[in-house]
């Protein structure tokens, strides 16, 4: 089956965000006054919010009472605190252009909410790029990641076969869900997990400059493209 489209999962792919994540559950913890360490946060970035929170609280629900209000509060400080200050990963918009180019079909596959996706996209430098493209927000999810929600509702948005579709991601919370879901990942290490976390995806490049910079010999440049 002819290779359609691109599910572009945002945090630590496009932009250089998980940092500013880890260091938002440390002072959304504190605020409510628990101590964690970045640490122990870190590793657990491009995890679902409300599977966090109990990891690193075992009393506390994500989805619930004080730990919802942590995870709430987390929320704030990436769009208040942190966004004007993130980067994107080097080679993002040309990437994004390339594929627009190709034809691929985007859906911007990310979980988090929708003021969050704005601020990221604008961080990203993507935003006039994708702001008519298909998109998943928290909203679209029963569970987050790893589970698989997320990559099926942008596969169902984009209207693409599991086959069809290949998702870009940079943790093994992505690839593990699209796994789920029958997608393969084409995997960055921008966002600091090595090669070992992510040696289930079909290919792994240092951020999108990196896969431009091999496209033809890539996932993507071998199957063809969206046209």
């Amino acid at each position: 089956m002819a290779l359609q489209g691109v599910l572009l999962d945002i945090d630590g792919t496009l932009v250089l965000s998980n940092d500013a994540h880890a260091q938002a559950w440390v002072e959304a913890f504190a605020d409510y006054g628990y101590e964690i360490k970045f640490a122990d946060v870190r590793p657990l970035i491009g995890m679902g919010g409300d599977q966090v929170v109990p990891r690193m609280v075992s009393e506390l629900s994500g989805e619930e009472g004080a730990g919802k209000q942590i995870a709430d509060r987390r929320k704030e400080l990436i769009i208040e605190k942190f966004s004007p200050n993130l980067a994107p990963a080097p080679g993002s918009r040309e990437l994004v252009q390339k594929l627009k180019q190709d034809g691929f079909k985007l859906v911007v596959a990310s979980s988090a909410t929708s003021e969050e996706l704005s601020s990221l996209l604008k961080a990203a430098e993507v935003e006039d790029l994708l702001g008519e493209e298909p998109t998943t927000t928290s909203d679209d999810a029963d569970s987050s990641k790893p589970a698989p929600d997320l990559v099926e509702a942008a596969l169902e948005k984009g209207q693409l076969q599991p086959k069809q579709a290949i998702m870009l991601g940079d943790t093994p919370y992505d690839i593990e869900a699209a796994s789920k879901a029958g997608v393969g990942v084409i995997a960055f290490r921008c966002g600091d997990f090595d090669d070992t976390q992510l040696a289930d995806a079909l290919a792994i490049y240092d951020n999108p400059a990196d896969l431009l910079e091999h496209y033809e010999q890539s996932p993507l440049g071998k199957n063809g493209s969206g046209k």
